[in-house]
């Protein structure tokens, strides 16, 4: 018998393009690089085409012969089966039910390791089968890197966060194309009391051979495929020593892009908690895509190869403890304050926007220029921070805090890993990208936030008030809910997910309903340019009880703007003296 267990109902059409190649970002906190001890992880799953919904597969039994139809995660194809296990684990979205949590992003790599025929499984079909088999962070590479090994891997490049409640390790893969089945693959501890992240380019560049993979010790930091190294040899991909060989640089070469469009976000979010990153020229002149090829690396080994010298370290160290509000903010960074700021070129708009409509390149006079790519961007489908906390029972610690659409103005909603059924408002099968809904939460925040787009400085500061209101109005509940699902948890665990699921469900079906009636406030107030009177998002009258507002503001475009437009048009806008 066939079991469709990993039928993903939510299917993403990527089309070619700059921005879809760079379409994704990750954050990693270890536990002893938060404020309370939490491991967390992030994902920003961006796409002009992938509509935000919180998927949940369920716990099950499976009987000898059961298969697992595997099907590509962007494009629906069946790819093919394989044999089920005993028992699966139940997931919300990208997080089980033991704390185990992942995220990804795509860098593709070599052309030529980039389709496998008759491979089964791809990067999105690893993720699912690896949590629902997978009680910690170490058994998931285990899982996923065999699972390859046997069924081969279908899609290109990866890097991978990977969590528990104890740890946080990045692994980064890529197929090995027509030549062998399987991948070639390294996974890294990151250090506790340090953060990492990645975005759209391999981040792994030297690291310590191993002679085995142990994933029962705790002692090993880093596991690898055997032939991580002799296999860029055989085929002409590597020249170099063992111990000069760098992953990301053989397997994904550095180019302009890589810096700029991409690792650049993971120095945005360096810069902020790192004193030395902020400080350092080398490094904002990496993010800006100004390369040093010096004759050492930043390690002190020899260049010998001659890669780039002067890239962003694989993790750093905090100055102070990172809060879980730090990690949200971060989410939703443009480059502020930074010299890629978008809200003061001419491309912001008198309105001081920080987004930039595709394609993110484009030419003039046999010029190429492009657009900033930030952490927050419009097209996200939705993001999630994880937080997984070894001090509660399974079910308990793990927070999926998930929202959709633009990070920047979405309210990350807290889903406990052991809830047994997710929101209405969020579900797969509530609306997509081409089917209204009035009860979606993704078009629900898509109204609110595009609306924002018209009048950045003026919408968004409102909805930022309002997110921070409902955030801290959620971590203030998940404290007094963590300590009644422990006391429900003594005397039974199933009373304990009962509750979590309802408090969980609850809480996000409201905060759509709330937001709609928000988009409404929001739409009446500044419609047609004009800032009517407001008071707690309540829209004023002139007095006279008819329903008819006061006189609203017309705050016009800013002497900025209006100098640019007389510097587009000469004297045509000019009033004569009379």
């Amino acid at each position: 018998m066939i079991k469709r267990t990993l039928l993903l109902s939510l299917i993403l059409l990527i089309t070619p393009g700059i921005s879809n190649v760079f379409a994704c970002t990750n954050l990693i906190v270890t536990k002893g690089a938060s404020s309370d001890g939490s491991v967390m992880i992030t994902y920003a799953a961006d796409s002009h085409t992938r509509y935000g919904t919180l998927g949940f597969y369920p716990a099950a039994g499976h009987k000898p012969g059961d298969l697992c139809e595997v099907y590509h995660y962007e494009n629906g194809k069946l790819l093919g089966t394989i044999p089920e296990i005993s028992h699966t684990y139940s997931v919300v979205q990208f997080m089980n039910e033991n704390q185990v949590a992942i995220g990804e992003t795509t860098w593709g790599g070599l052309d030529s390791l980039g389709k496998q025929p008759g491979a089964i499984l791809d990067y999105g079909s690893l993720m699912r089968i690896g949590l629902q088999r997978s009680k910690t962070a170490r058994e998931m590479i285990q899982v996923m890197t065999e699972l390859m090994a046997q069924y081969g891997y279908a899609t290109s490049g990866e890097s991978f966060s990977i969590s528990d409640a104890s740890e946080a390790w990045i692994m980064e893969l890529i197929g090995k194309g027509k030549y062998e089945k399987g991948a070639v693959w390294v996974a890294r501890l990151i250090p506790d009391g340090y953060v990492s992240g990645h975005a759209n380019q391999a981040r792994i560049t030297t690291f310590p051979f191993q002679k085995t993979n142990n994933f029962n010790d705790p002692k090993q930091t880093v596991y690898h495929s055997p032939d991580v190294i002799s296999f860029a040899k055989k085929h002409g991909f590597y020249k170099g020593t063992d111990e000069s060989f760098s992953f990301s640089d053989v397997y994904n070469p550095l180019k302009f892009g890589g810096a700029r469009s991409c690792d650049a976000r993971v120095w945005s979010f360096f810069r902020k908690i790192s004193k030395e990153i902020r400080e350092s020229q080398d490094y904002t002149n990496y993010a800006m895509g100004k390369f040093s090829k010096d004759s050492k690396l930043k390690d002190q080994n020899p260049n010998h190869n001659g890669f780039v010298s002067n890239r962003l370290p694989l993790w750093v160290k905090p100055d102070s403890p990172i809060t879980l509000q730090q990690v949200k903010d971060a989410m939703r960074d443009h480059y502020e304050d930074t010299p890629m700021d978008m809200r003061n070129d001419p491309g912001a708009g008198p309105f001081q926007s920080p987004y930039r409509w595709r394609p993110m390149e484009f030419v003039v006079d046999s010029a190429m220029y492009l657009c900033e790519r930030a952490i927050a961007t419009q097209q996200t489908g939705y993001s999630f921070v994880v937080q997984s906390r070894s001090w509660l029972p399974a079910p308990i610690g793990g927070i999926f805090w998930f929202g959709v659409d633009d990070a920047d103005g979405c309210v990350y909603a807290p889903m406990y890993c052991g809830i047994q059924r997710v929101p209405e408002s969020y579900a797969i099968g509530n609306g997509s990208m081409i089917t209204w809904s009035e009860t979606s939460a993704f078009w629900t925040f898509n109204q609110v936030n595009n609306w924002a787009y018209s009048r950045y400085n003026l919408i968004h500061p409102e909805i930022e008030k309002y997110q921070s209101q409902l955030e801290n109005q959620y971590v203030s509940e998940v404290q007094v809910t963590d300590q009644q699902a422990a006391e429900l948890y003594k005397k039974s665990p199933a009373l304990a997910t009962d509750y979590l699921t309802s408090y969980s469900v609850f809480t996000a079906n409201k905060l759509v309903s709330d937001w709609k009636v928000f988009y409404q406030y929001l739409f009446m107030k500044y419609m047609d340019g004009n800032v009517k009177n407001s008071d707690s998002r309540k829209l004023l009258d002139n007095g006279n009880g008819k329903n008819i507002p006061k006189a609203p503001a017309q705050p016009g475009y800013g002497k900025d703007w209006q100098r640019i437009m007389i510097q587009g048009t000469g004297d045509r806008l000019k009033v004569p003296k009379e």
